[in-house]
């Protein structure tokens, strides 16, 4: 018997991402479950912040630092492509004049997001390269950098959450939300699970 020697595309790990194949054939909990991850990175950062005052710089500084900025610079913005590709449009589509105008703000939301994050990122990376020392406080330029930067996802996670993703996920037909995991797989290179075929009778 012939041995299949084709390399094989390993799927992108991102952070939040442990089971990718199984989480976005379930398009819209992959979604919340990214909220979550996202939730946890901001607190991450917050303990940081908090970490540099009392004890410095050091190792778990410098990790955490890295672990932010991993996250914010892989996995968010493929969420918000998401969002943008197949949540979005249906609702900005549809007949719903209150929807429109708040994916709208959640749109706007994405792109302050992406201005902000550039300045986050700076601080975080000069924490992820910083050699160890006592204790270091931020400048006030930093700590508003971090903080602005948490503050734009509070209320848009929320928003996304208990109006949004319920509403655009009641729009969707199957065919749509079917095609929609395919997209998100195919954007991670993740391959999807196939259902073995029944025994020949």
């Amino acid at each position: 018997m012939a041995t299949d020697t084709r390399p094989t595309r390993r799927p992108v790990m991102l952070p939040g991402h442990s089971a990718p194949a199984a989480g976005l054939e379930a398009p819209f909990e992959m979604l919340a479950a990214c909220h979550d991850r996202v939730e946890r990175m901001l607190a991450l950062q917050g303990k940081l912040q908090r970490h540099l005052l009392d004890k410095g710089c050091d190792g778990p500084a410098r990790q955490a630092a890295r672990d932010v900025m991993r996250y914010f610079d892989l996995a968010a913005p493929l969420h918000h492509q998401d969002e943008e590709l197949h949540v979005f449009p249906p609702l900005l589509a549809g007949p719903d004049a209150g929807l429109r105008k708040l994916v709208q703000r959640l749109v706007l939301d994405h792109r302050h997001m992406e201005t902000a994050w550039l300045e986050a990122r700076r601080t975080l990376q000069a924490i992820a390269v910083s050699p160890a020392f006592g204790g270091l406080p931020l400048t006030p330029v930093q700590t508003v950098a971090l903080d602005q930067f948490a503050a734009l996802y509070r209320g848009h996670l929320d928003d996304e959450n208990s109006i949004v993703y319920p509403a655009a996920q009641a729009m969707l037909p199957p065919g749509a939300v079917q095609g929609m995991s395919e997209d998100m797989m195919q954007r991670r290179g993740v391959h999807p699970q196939r259902q073995p075929h029944p025994p020949a009778l």
